[in-house]
């Protein structure tokens, strides 16, 4: 039996964010800074990662460094210059943020869509 959303569940697409607070509701790590994480540790850079995703330098190291207040140590690694150039790692920690937040994503991810599955055949009727 066909009901009236049928015809326009193909054309519903889900997007979502997640984020972490702290008890003041301060940000700590999201998306986007789970994001920039990685792509300083694909890029060994900080300015690269920033230029590809469209963020400004100072307000992701500003953004950076809440997260690292927050846990009270260094997520970064910042090497300058030299003759091969100054690059930027993530800490052992950081790393461990990362792999982490990954894992934690993957999972709710699955979660998100099986709801959101289950959503529309709930609406086919």
């Amino acid at each position: 039996m066909k009901t009236k959303f049928e015809s326009k569940l193909d054309n519903i697409q889900l997007h979502y964010k997640m984020w972490m607070e702290d008890l003041a509701g301060k940000g700590i790590l999201g998306d986007g800074k789970w994001q920039m994480l990685k792509l300083i540790e694909e890029k060994g850079s900080m300015k690269a990662a920033c230029d590809e995703l469209g963020y400004t330098y100072r307000r992701t190291w500003g953004n950076l460094k809440k997260i690292e207040d927050f846990f009270g140590f260094p997520l970064l690694e910042k090497h300058r210059g030299g003759a091969e150039g100054g690059n930027t790692q993530l800490t052992p920690e950081g790393k461990r943020l990362v792999k982490a937040f990954d894992q934690f994503h993957a999972r709710v991810d699955r979660v998100i869509h099986e709801g959101f599955d289950t959503f529309l055949k709930e609406l086919q009727g």
